[in-house]
């Protein structure tokens, strides 16, 4: 049993970060990013509300509460990308994501508003990304709860890992 909830949890995997990452790595990683908007969109156009409710696993998030999630998540990630390129190694402002969750514009405001958030917000990384060189993406953050230093190429795969982890949340949930 806990192995399936694991796998539930985590259907792609947890993140593993590659020992060399080099500008292809960088690059496809973009591509998933840059994609990740509409995929989540096209996933989720054609839902009723009721099946919004859906869970990807017992006690787990609504499809509605993983979308919200994604675009709170990917705020975050954004303004973290900003801080490690305009401060000297920043340490970064965490968030209880689960408690997040439950605030009533995760848990019942519609999805419309975080797709569109979704799709404006990662126009504007991609393009920050685009901009940046090898040198920029080795600029790192600290992140206060593990005090690891985390690079911003690194920071870049933990997204793209994020995007298609939470993509799998809302295909299994759409199954059940």
């Amino acid at each position: 049993m806990e192995q399936n909830i694991e796998k539930l949890k985590y259907p792609i995997g947890k993140f593993q970060k590659p020992q060399n990452i080099d500008r292809n790595t960088i690059e496809g990683w973009m591509k998933i990013i840059e994609a990740f908007p509409k995929k989540l969109s096209d996933e989720t156009k054609d839902l009723t509300e009721q099946e919004l409710e859906k869970q990807y696993r017992p006690n787990g998030w609504t499809i509605k509460q993983v979308v919200n999630h994604c675009a709170d998540s990917h705020i975050n990630s954004l303004v973290r990308f900003k801080l490690a390129l305009t401060e000297d190694i920043p340490t970064i402002k965490p968030y209880s994501e689960n408690l997040w969750a439950e605030l009533s514009d995760s848990k019942y405001l519609s999805i419309k508003s975080s797709l569109k958030i979704l799709e404006g917000l990662h126009e504007r990384w991609i393009n920050l990304l685009k901009s940046l060189s090898e040198k920029d993406f080795e600029k790192a953050f600290i992140h206060p709860e593990t005090q690891e230093r985390i690079s911003l190429k690194t920071n870049l795969g933990i997204y793209a890992w994020h995007c298609e982890h939470h993509l799998a949340h809302v295909i299994n949930a759409k199954k059940n």
